[in-house]
């Protein structure tokens, strides 16, 4: 049965259905060094389905996240999870001439995915002729979030605190950053020397976007506390929504996996929440008549014991 606090957002979604899911499919990625490997996790029926480029937190891979990956496949979307090169499974040694330069990668990687569509969708049996490539979306956790919030318009300052280039993409139309660190300027000294690239600004974020946040995600890499996360809503304009979840640490109840190193705080009910709230949010940001956020929004507002609360701008 159910947790009763989301029995009423899981009301707001259809059904799910059987799945399929390829992995490796296998994308040419010149000058990368390793050729992109993707895991595809689709409906097994349905056409006109959107499509859901996952970036994975540091040393993961296509293999995680199934909490996530799969409850999407299952209520409509393909998945696409690519591995990027910081990935346990590749085992990069820390002196390779690309680690400086991976979370540029990581940005190529999911822009190459979206270049690679068709080869994707050919690569699942029966698959062909059923996305909808114009109703696309990224997602991210951790530093994966960073990297998908740069295809919603994010930037990296540089040292003196100028906006690097836009590596924004048109065919995105909405995100879901989960556990998106904040603003640089709030590093600890050694994250300041180690990870330059962890100075983002918001300020042209304007690509609509859930974000999501554990108010007891105390990260090691910032001098502040939890509510470091829910900058990227606070400093980004357009139409955001900000997801806080109730003693959430940054694994977010367990989203990347159940039994791992990463969950500190295993709960099933979090996870569920946030499967049926990204669900929702989703189906409504890529089919704008369907009404099933402003449902579970709703629902999540009016319970007397929730797991979280949201705010929209």
């Amino acid at each position: 049965m159910p947790d009763s606090r989301i029995a009423n957002t899981q009301r707001t979604t259809s059904a799910s259905s059987a799945i399929v899911s390829v992995k490796p499919v296998v994308l040419s990625a010149p000058g990368r060094g390793e050729d992109l490997q993707v895991r595809v996790s689709a409906p097994a029926t349905g056409d006109d389905l959107p499509v859901v480029v996952f970036s994975h937190g540091f040393g993961w891979s296509m293999n995680g996240y199934a909490p996530l990956a799969d409850f999407w496949a299952a209520h409509g979307f393909v998945v696409l999870q690519p591995t990027h090169l910081d990935s346990r499974t590749l085992g990069l040694p820390a002196e390779d001439p690309r680690t400086p330069g991976i979370w540029r990668l990581r940005i190529e990687d999911l822009k190459r995915v979206l270049d690679g569509l068709e080869v994707l969708e050919a690569s699942v049996p029966g698959l062909s002729g059923r996305l909808d490539p114009s109703r696309v979306a990224v997602a991210g956790h951790s530093w994966g979030a960073q990297t998908a919030s740069t295809l919603l318009g994010a930037r990296i300052l540089d040292s003196d605190g100028v906006p690097g280039e836009d590596m924004s993409d048109p065919r995105v139309t909405v995100g879901v950053l989960l556990a998106l660190t904040g603003l640089g300027d709030d590093l600890t000294p050694f994250a300041a020397q180690n990870f330059p690239f962890m100075k983002p600004s918001f300020d042209t974020m304007t690509t609509p976007a859930l974000i999501v946040a554990g108010d007891r995600d105390q990260s090691p890499l910032s001098t502040r506390g939890p509510d470091w996360f829910t900058d990227p809503y606070t400093y980004s304009p357009g139409s955001k929504s900000l997801l806080t979840l109730f003693g959430a640490e940054h694994s977010l109840g367990g989203i990347a996996g159940y039994e791992v190193a990463e969950t500190t705080d295993e709960s099933p009910a979090r996870v569920a929440l946030i499967q049926q709230l990204t669900t929702a949010f989703l189906r409504s940001a890529l089919h704008p008549e369907d009404t099933g956020w402003q449902a579970a929004a709703t629902a999540l507002e009016e319970h007397p014991d929730p797991l979280g609360k949201l705010k929209t701008k």
